[in-house]
């Protein structure tokens, strides 16, 4: 069932782009935006494909300011990468048209593997997968609108473990000339609970041969990379929690993807620089500095864990308003701290064994493509 990936890995082929390492950064609603993808590219040397937040195709239609601001990319961001959130083939092909006409971004992929109840009880995200026929539309438009971009896609392995999805939808996405696929080994009842199932991975990659095949889910540490790709022959591995309060996890990647020697892992001097630095970035791209920090509070808990930080200061450097507060309060630390052992471990959402809210009678038909509501493209994202 296995295949061993090579120590050096192949180049990622994502249409005519070149990822070498094949790393790549998963979107990630509220944190994957330009400040964050900076400090990524930054650690990795600027080597992988760090993937913007999820923007939803009627918003970015309807030109939503906030929407506008999401899909803007700095200079230095080559490829430009944008995921699409949709439900509607119609939508989902001008957005993209949009994307193409206005050089607006180098690669689009499109997101359905979302699990939070507001999106798959209007059968969007990993709900929709299910509709085949819906997929095939969503797919065919996006493809056709998008000309030379390449177009991927990410999703979950199905609803739950008795509606299971991802090899159709794997086969209809070759059909209909997606460029590379992305599987987040859960279902969505299972959210981010349990343990990823890398032999769901393996199998995809088997039934799809023509095209790259990614794995995603439970990459901790750059070990984990390795570890993946060998158990389960994909081509590249799409790394979202792992990162989290760790962008220099891609440093790491580059590292042992490429044989060479990475750095110490830090101290909490050298993470308490990172943090006031992603702080003072985000200030510059909302423009406002009080702003930005407040944005960054919810980075402070991933930053420290595993560090001997009493839950007071905790609590207090993460209602910081400013940078000036921001840097006393982490003076005020012992800073001489070694990266904490089993520091590696889970980070983020862990939730799990979750109903899946569907519209009614979902399930009753995997072809046909009624009962889909334009107001599953709410701003949310995940998968």
């Amino acid at each position: 069932m296995t295949t061993l990936a090579p120590a050096t890995p192949a180049p990622l082929a994502i249409g005519p782009h070149t990822v070498q390492p094949p790393v790549v950064l998963a979107p990630m609603a509220g944190i994957t935006n330009a400040p964050f993808r900076t400090l990524c590219r930054e650690f990795s040397g600027g080597k992988g494909l760090f993937v913007s937040e999820m923007i939803t195709t009627r918003a970015l239609v309807e030109r939503n300011e906030k929407t506008m601001q999401l899909i803007h990319f700095d200079e230095s961001e080559k490829p430009r990468s944008i995921q699409l959130y949709g439900v509607d083939p119609v939508t989902v092909g001008k957005a993209v048209r949009m994307i193409a006409e206005e050089d607006r971004a180098d690669h689009i992929d499109l997101n359905f593997g979302c699990p939070v109840p507001k999106v798959t009880r209007k059968g969007g995200g990993s709900a929709l997968p299910y509709k085949r026929n819906l997929l095939r539309s969503i797919l065919r438009e996006a493809v056709s609108g998008a000309g030379e971009i390449p177009v991927t896609m990410k999703m979950r392995k199905g609803i739950n473990d008795d509606h299971i999805t991802y090899l159709d939808a794997g086969r209809i996405a070759v059909e209909e000339g997606v460029t590379a696929i992305a599987l987040h080994g859960r279902t969505a009842a299972q959210h981010y609970g349990g343990t990823a199932d890398w032999d769901a991975i393996a199998r995809l990659k088997e039934h799809v041969p023509e095209i790259p095949v990614l794995g995603n889910g439970d990459i901790w540490s750059a070990d984990d990379a390795v570890r993946m790709m060998r158990e389960t022959g994909c081509d590249g591995v799409v790394v979202g929690r792992g990162c989290l309060g760790r962008p220099w996890l891609f440093g790491d990647l580059v590292s042992v993807f490429e044989g060479t020697e990475g750095p110490a892992a830090p101290t909490l001097r050298e993470v308490a620089v990172v943090m006031v630095r992603h702080a003072q970035l985000l200030g510059e791209w909302i423009g406002d500095e009080a702003r930005g920090v407040i944005d960054f509070r919810k980075h402070v808990a991933w930053y420290l864990k595993g560090f001997a930080v009493g839950s007071e200061m905790r609590k207090r450097l993460a209602i910081t308003s400013s940078l000036a507060e921001l840097e006393a309060g982490l003076h005020e630390l012992d800073l001489d701290q070694a990266w904490p052992v089993g520091a590696d471990g889970p980070r983020g959402r862990t939730s799990g064994n979750n109903r899946v809210v569907l519209p009614d009678g979902w399930l009753n038909d995997p072809y046909d493509c009624a009962g889909v509501s334009p107001d599953a493209e709410l701003d949310t994202s995940g998968g």
